[in-house]
């Protein structure tokens, strides 16, 4: 099978620093590591290559930084990866960002699968995986929990509900998502550390996608960030005196005055 893996470097500081005039996150300085979700998406595609057989290669769009994210995805045993990397495709949303993504899948050529991580832990959005099924007009399962079967030209999986799961069956080539249910990610092993530092790992860019620019960055865009903030904590508390009757008395005449009860 040819498996295709889309992840993504997010910062790997929960305390991120945010440009206020631009909006955007400050990288520099901060360590970048794999988005924790997509993980289970390349430990997935490695399950698989080695039930069926096949190739397993890891995409990913950012700065050119990202080739780090990449290359410990190779030591874990991607065989092969590629990064989308331009300016032009700065700034761009989770639109423009499938868009980007699923041109440089159309370029990678042929696969039966696509996988990616239930959605990235400094955007929460959750959009990215279902975006570039749409781009790519394949079918589509988010919250995978486990893979039942694979056969020549169908997938049947488990998807996670509130309740409980479905189970689905889709034609292939699709694309899913991944919950960190479905897996226990493997660590490097030596071999594949050592063809991590050597392998060659190219990086395309708008003319190598044959992609307009105004469909990719900002200007592809459709929604844009007006500000981004960490919110002050403000809260005010008091400590409430006498028996417990006393206090329970306090507590609700607070309470009313607040016209919370």
């Amino acid at each position: 099978m040819n498996i295709i893996v889309c992840i993504k470097q997010v910062p790997e500081t929960t305390n991120v620093k945010i440009n206020e005039e631009t909006n955007t996150l400050i990288r520099s300085g901060t360590k970048g590591i794999i988005n924790p979700f997509d993980m289970y998406a390349i430990e997935e595609g490695l399950r698989i290559k080695g039930k069926f057989g096949g190739k397993v290669t890891a995409i990913s769009m950012g700065p050119p930084q990202a080739d780090e994210a990449l290359r410990e995805a190779v030591s874990y045993g991607v065989d092969d990866a590629v990064l989308l990397s331009d300016h032009a495709f700065a700034g761009a949303d989770t639109l423009a960002t499938s868009r980007t993504l699923a041109k440089g899948i159309e370029k990678m050529g042929c696969f039966d699968l696509i996988i990616c991580g239930k959605q990235a832990i400094d955007g929460d959005t959750a959009q990215v995986g279902p975006g570039v099924a749409e781009k790519l007009d394949i079918p589509f399962v988010a919250f995978v929990r486990k893979i039942r079967k694979i056969s020549d030209h169908t997938l049947e999986v488990e998807r996670m509900m509130d309740d409980g799961h479905d189970i689905l069956t889709v034609a292939t080539p699709a694309l899913i998502t991944v919950v960190k249910e479905i897996n226990e990610p493997r660590v490097p092993s030596l071999r594949g550390k050592m063809k991590a530092k050597s392998i060659n790992i190219p990086v395309w860019g708008v003319s190598d996608l044959e992609i307009y620019e105004k469909w990719v960055g900002l200007k592809g865009s459709a929604t844009q960030v007006i500000k981004i903030f960490t919110p002050k904590r403000d809260g005010k508390r008091e400590m409430l005196d006498g028996s417990v009757e006393e206090q329970a008395d306090l507590l609700i005449n607070k309470l009313s005055d607040l016209k919370v009860i």
